[in-house]
Order: C-alpha cells, then structure tokens, then sequence
C-alpha cells in the first residue's frame, strides 16, 4: 500500500492504531495486516524505524515488557492525531478504495485459475472416456504390432503427467518472468500470493 500511506500517512495511521492502546510493532504489523485482509503486511523494516522516528518527535513513548518494546501514545501524539483528523478520514476512504481495486483483482484471477481447472477437469474426463472405449490387451491399453505379429501394450493415449508437469512448469516460468519485472506492486504480489494460494488447494483436492 506504498501509494495509500505515502507522505507520512503511515506515520498517522500508526498513530490511529496506538491511540486504540498501546501495541508492540509485532502487533502493529498484524493489525495492519489484518486491516488489509492479508493483502498488505508491512516488513519490521518499516515499522521499527518509523516508531523510532515518532518517538524522536515525541509522539509515541514506549516501556519494556518481556523483552519488546510496547509503544503507546503521547498527548502530542493524539494533538497531531486532532490535528489531521479530516486526513484521517481520507486515508480511511482511500484504504477502502484500495481493499475494493485488490479484490477485483483478486476475484478476476481468480476466475480465470477457476476456467483452467475446469479445463483440466474436462481434458482428464475426456482422456479417461477415451481409455474406456478403446479396445484393450494385456494391461488394458490398445494393442500395437510387436516383433512376430504379437501384440504388446502400447502407452496411454497422452501422457497426462507430463501435460501436468509441462503446464506447472510454463506457470512457475511466467510467474517469475512477471515478478522480476518489477512492474507489480506489493499488493498486486499478495493478492496473487491469495489466488495462487487458491489455486494449490483445487489441484490438491483434484489429484489427491
């Protein structure tokens, strides 16, 4: 959500967060998290310094519990939090339009995971009635001319595996040609971690 807590919105909105009782930066990351339904989790690296830098300022004043550090807010804290209160609103609003943009995303790869599983349902249905209705020797595949006029087992019809194994891999091979394009944002990352996520799940089910 780089464009969303861009121009120290972050910095509010943590305070927003530290204003509702005191929090350790673990739990400030969760509940970010949470707010963004998995879609947007800030790194350690984002948020310890930014505490750091908010306790530099006076905002937040943190005491030693366990071994972490739980910060909470200051009176010049919730001041700036008055303070910005009409900027709040707007990075409330802004957020909400950014949860509403990652799940279409989300339902639109989504859909299109959903048409190639049930291509594949199709493809394995087809190649299993046309196994069944062709003549069967020996282990049950459709005899082919062996050496002396016998007969001898001749493969599937297809080699449904290595389709599997092929179409895997061209899926792990864009996957990673798109990633390290760098053209996605974070969010866009997560949300296709959500669908991909999604994904292994109908093929586990489907296979097992």
């Amino acid at each position: 959500m780089s464009a969303v807590f861009s121009h120290g919105r972050l910095r509010l909105y943590l305070l927003k967060l530290l204003a509702e009782g005191p929090r350790h930066g673990y739990e400030l990351i969760r509940l970010l998290e949470n707010r963004f339904h998995g879609l947007y989790a800030p790194s350690a690296g984002t948020i310890y310094p930014r505490l750091q830098r908010m306790e530099a300022d006076g905002l937040v004043s943190h005491t030693a519990s366990g071994g972490r550090k739980v910060y909470d807010i200051t009176d010049a804290g919730r001041a700036e939090l008055v303070q910005r209160a009409a900027e709040l609103e707007a990075l409330e609003t802004d957020i909400n339009a950014s949860l509403a943009d990652l799940s279409t995303l989300a339902d639109e790869v989504e859909q299109g995971v959903h048409g190639s599983v049930r291509d594949l349902k199709k493809e394995l249905k087809e190649a299993g009635r046309q196994a069944r209705s062709a003549p069967t020797w020996g282990w049950g595949y459709p005899p082919r001319p062996g050496a002396a006029g016998t007969a001898r087992p001749a493969p599937p019809p297809g080699d449904v595996v290595a389709e599997l194994e092929e179409k895997a891999a061209q899926l792990l091979a864009e996957v990673r040609r798109l990633a390290r394009a760098g053209r996605a944002s974070q969010e866009t990352m997560r949300a296709t971690l959500v669908v991909l996520d999604g994904a292994i799940d109908q093929v586990r089910r489907l296979l097992r």
